[in-house]
């Protein structure tokens, strides 16, 4: 097991989790002590925050050697599974404590609700694009959505624009948690696609 964490380089990327909650947390305390403060504003926080940590747990879902994870003797789907959902549960613990205040709005609920689907579009995307890039899907979806999401309440906007949405939206927790069952189902069944120059 040791060498799985090393050989992953897992330390390095619980590492970076810690330098992402720690910025996250500071830009969530700076927004909130601004004398014109609106709970709107913390939006790229809850967005932003979880994106880099799923590009962390993402890019850390290489295969230093596939051929041997293919004729091993013992099942990789374990390993595989909980190589997505520690790092993911240090991830959502430390996210959440980094965003202060108002539940309802866009504080620890909607940090939470976002890690989780987009580390689920992260691992689908090691699996079919390789570790390496896997962080480019879910920044292009939460761009395009950044950009694009209306700015009031409208609930259809919910099944496709869900990393924007309040905390306690329910068909946004419902596609998020989709995402990332999915994501990590596939990953866990698969592993990541080996691509040229990894390893």
């Amino acid at each position: 097991m040791r060498h799985y964490v090393r050989s992953r380089g897992l330390p390095g990327a619980l590492a970076a989790l810690l330098g992402t909650a720690a910025a996250a947390a500071w830009a969530a305390w700076w927004l909130v002590s601004l004398p014109d403060f609106d709970h709107t504003a913390r939006l790229p926080v809850v967005v932003l925050g979880p994106l880099l940590a799923a590009g962390v747990i993402g890019t850390s879902l290489y295969t230093p050697s596939d051929e041997l994870d293919r004729t091993a003797v013992r099942a990789w789907w374990p390993r595989r599974l909980a190589h997505v959902l520690a790092p993911t549960a240090l991830a959502v613990v430390l996210l959440a404590l980094g965003v202060p205040g108002h539940a309802e709005e866009f504080g620890a609920p909607a940090a939470v609700r976002n890690t989780l689907g987009l580390v689920g579009l992260a691992a689908a995307a090691a699996t079919l694009v390789g570790a390496r890039l896997s962080w480019l899907p879910p920044t292009f979806y939460a761009g395009v959505v950044y950009l694009a999401a209306p700015s009031g309440t409208d609930g259809s906007a919910a099944w496709w624009a869900w990393v924007t949405r309040p905390g306690p939206e329910g068909e946004a927790w419902a596609v998020a948690a989709v995402a990332f069952a999915a994501g990590t189902a596939l990953y866990a069944w698969r592993g990541s696609r080996r691509t040229t120059g990894e390893g």
